[in-house]
């Protein structure tokens, strides 16, 4: 538990600086001003988790320094992929502090005092919540060009670090590699993004399909939809009267019904549909951008091995870096999926070096 609360306390200090360190740099007002009240919240949830330890005897004045080094990468994300990914990591970690407080008060450990002012505190972190859902929404489609482009990265930098180091095992020759790499890399954007183009469209038509289909039903035969409303509020626990209420104002409601069934049954919403030019776009253009991390070294011209060396080094930390944007996105582990990606991708690399070198033995190629 102390150790839990000295976390906390860790993480409220440095959350009450960045909070302000945002302020500071964000221009909307509406914002800044959410921003500053959220800081002075986490500082009141500082001065809980100090005065909680410092009861039980141990000393909180070392947790009061915040690691500069932390702050500048998250002011430095802020700064280039916007407010959407950095509200997006916050939120990783209040999701942690709630699951925390809450344990901490099913259990026996807090006087009454300690328990009413933690209630204040959950209170506060379910505020943030609800707050950094409705600013994230505002990000929301550019979050998604954000994964197109780092999956789409992603695959650029483990397809071609695969092939250059698999050519490097068979020539050994700097610049075959790199021409090879890179026209593998050209024909592996292309087909990525006409790839993704051609999947996002037929699915788009797809759903544009059954939203006009809906519509249209709605419009004109709106009562064969009152049962299925009824069963669809129903598994959502409302009583089956209540139900009834609901489905019998709905069909009177052209676009609300259209808006029930097509949200509760099907999971669409219209304005949610992905715009296939942009998806093609991003992953295309991002697979090419990924593919000149491995390929960088190689067109320098150095020996064979210490390009060989210089790609892997250039790739794993891009590849951290993708890892490290599909967790924020996700909302899952950042330690965990740099490590798969990395992992991953230079595994990759290894198998299919193992490869080449196997074929120039085989196939009497010469290895410079």
């Amino acid at each position: 538990m102390i150790s839990n609360a000295e976390k906390a306390l860790r993480d409220e200090v440095f959350a009450a600086t960045i909070y302000t360190r945002l302020a500071k740099i964000y221009r909307d007002r509406t914002l800044k001003s959410k921003l500053l009240k959220f800081a002075e919240m986490e500082k009141r949830h500082v001065s809980f988790w100090r005065n909680f330890l410092e009861r039980r005897g141990y000393k909180t004045s070392h947790f009061l320094k915040v690691k500069r080094v932390k702050v500048f990468i998250y002011t430095g994300i802020f700064r280039l992929l916007g407010l959407g990914l950095t509200l997006r990591m916050l939120e990783l970690g209040e999701t942690e502090a709630i699951k925390f407080y809450s344990n901490l008060l099913e259990g026996s450990e807090l006087s009454g005092e300690e328990r009413e002012a933690l209630r204040r505190i959950l209170e506060d972190e379910f505020v943030h919540e609800r707050e950094f859902s409705y600013e994230e929404s505002k990000f929301e489609e550019f979050l998604d060009h954000i994964r197109d482009a780092i999956l789409g990265m992603n695959d650029g930098l483990v397809e071609i670090l695969s092939v250059t180091s698999g050519l490097a095992g068979v020539y050994g020759i700097p610049f075959f590699v790199a021409v090879g790499g890179l026209i593998v890399g050209l024909a592996g954007a292309l087909s990525m993004a006409i790839g993704s183009f051609v999947s996002v469209r037929a699915q788009r038509q797809v759903h544009e399909g059954t939203l006009r289909n809906i519509n249209i039903a709605s419009h004109y035969v709106p009562y064969l939809f009152k049962d299925r409303i009824v069963e669809l509020m129903k598994t959502k626990g409302f009583s089956n009267d209540t139900s009834k209420q609901i489905a019998e104002e709905a069909i009177r409601d052209t676009r609300l019904l259209s808006k029930i069934i097509s949200e509760e049954e099907y999971g669409l919403k219209e304005e949610k549909l992905e715009n296939p030019i942009m998806s093609g776009l991003y992953t295309g253009l991002f697979y090419l951008f990924g593919s000149l991390f491995p390929l960088t070294p190689y067109f320098l011209n150095l020996p064979i091995n210490i390009s060989l060396l210089l790609s892997l080094v250039f790739a794993a930390l891009a590849l951290s870096f993708a890892g490290f944007i599909i967790a924020i996105s996700a909302g899952t582990s950042i330690r965990g999926k740099v490590a798969e990606i990395v992992l991953s991708g230079l595994g990759a690399a290894g198998i299919t070096y193992i490869i080449g070198r196997v074929a120039s033995i085989i196939f009497g190629i010469e290895v410079a």
